[in-house]
């Protein structure tokens, strides 16, 4: 089956303008500014799948000089439209061309490679950003874990879709992001964490650390399965050699 992005809609990109970092959505950026002061030196930064803005506001906020890129028009649009300061810029699928070697300190995608559907075009884009960064820069690859598809959550449903439990590497899944207004499910692309040590070698990458992050009893969520499963896994990435 072709894969279609979805957030190449206008309606879905309208709902997600609005979101920002509800429930389970809290535990992908929790830990984030903490593992950006471990990793990474330095200011300029990259958001590769920026989509609506949030997460290059994060950035930003973390003070960091970001830019944000995305290949959906729609989210272009209204990440400007959010953050008219903002520097929102519509790329080609897979084509950093408009920059040059070296210039970040850190890549973050957030999200950004659950929508990538082949191994070969994930190794493209990492390819990529690995041009775009600095010799000591960090990529941080935040990924929707397997079992994000196969339980239920603060943020996301997904017992309307049992074939997910079956979902092998590259397989289409389906979860519905309850915190959103538009409850069409989003389609993802499964990629178990035994898979992306290949891409991540084929792009000429390696694994400085990797964290999966879990819901605290003290923290203001109603929490369903985030205490005990962590829905995503956040990988701290370098060039090979460096």
């Amino acid at each position: 089956m072709a894969f279609r992005n979805t957030y190449e809609d206008t309606a879905y990109a309208d709902a997600y303008a609005k979101l920002e970092f509800p429930g389970t959505y809290f535990l992908a950026y929790r830990d984030l500014p903490d593992i950006f002061a471990m990793h990474v030196k330095g200011q300029r930064a990259l958001d590769v799948g920026c989509g609506t803005g949030r997460s290059t506001r994060f950035l930003r906020k973390l003070g960091f000089e970001a830019v944000g890129i995305d290949i959906a028009g729609e989210m272009i649009q209204r990440a400007q439209a959010l953050d008219p300061r903002g520097d929102y810029r519509l790329v080609a699928d897979g084509d950093l061309g408009q920059f040059g070697d070296e210039e970040f300190n850190l890549t973050l995608a957030a999200f950004t490679f659950d929508n990538i559907p082949t191994v070969e075009m994930k190794v493209k884009t990492f390819t990529e950003i690995s041009r775009v960064l600095k010799g000591d820069g960090r990529i941080v690859n935040l990924v929707s874990s397997p079992e994000i598809y196969k339980h239920e959550w603060a943020s996301f449903s997904t017992k309307d879709f049992p074939e997910n439990r079956w979902a092998k590497c590259g397989d289409q899944v389906r979860i519905i992001v309850t915190a959103l207004e538009d409850k069409r499910p989003a389609v993802d692309v499964i990629w178990p964490d035994e898979d992306y040590p290949d891409v991540y070698r084929r792009a000429g990458l390696e694994t400085v650390s990797a964290y999966r992050p879990l819901g605290k009893e003290c923290e203001p969520f109603e929490w369903v399965n985030e205490t005990r499963i962590a829905p995503w896994v956040i990988y701290v990435l370098k060039q090979t050699g460096n």
